[in-house]
């Protein structure tokens, strides 16, 4: 979870892809909108191991856009493939 915000503050669009699960990767992701999201900072607040290749993390991501402060707050899941986490999909909580 970590690596990919990280990812989206950098403007990665390549390790976004190559993190996402092939079932449900798009073909592209696009972070060049303007103006952009200035990051502020990542909340992991919970992670929960449903068995040894499945997981779902649970983050408050805080962002400015156009001087106004956002919380973006998902469930996230997460599947393990050859080793390596992939996110799958999330859930956007209010």
């Amino acid at each position: 979870m970590r690596s990919r915000y990280s990812a989206y503050v950098l403007g990665l669009e390549t390790y976004l892809l190559a993190s996402w699960h092939p079932d449900t990767r798009p073909a592209t992701v696009e972070l060049d909108a303007t103006p952009r999201p200035k990051w502020l900072g990542l909340a992991v607040k919970a992670y929960m191991p449903q068995d040894e290749w499945h997981a779902t993390v649970e983050f408050v991501a805080r962002y400015k856009l156009n001087g106004r402060a956002f919380r973006l707050h998902e469930t996230s899941r997460f599947q393990r493939v050859d080793g390596r986490w992939l996110y799958v999909d999330g859930e956007m909580k209010e």
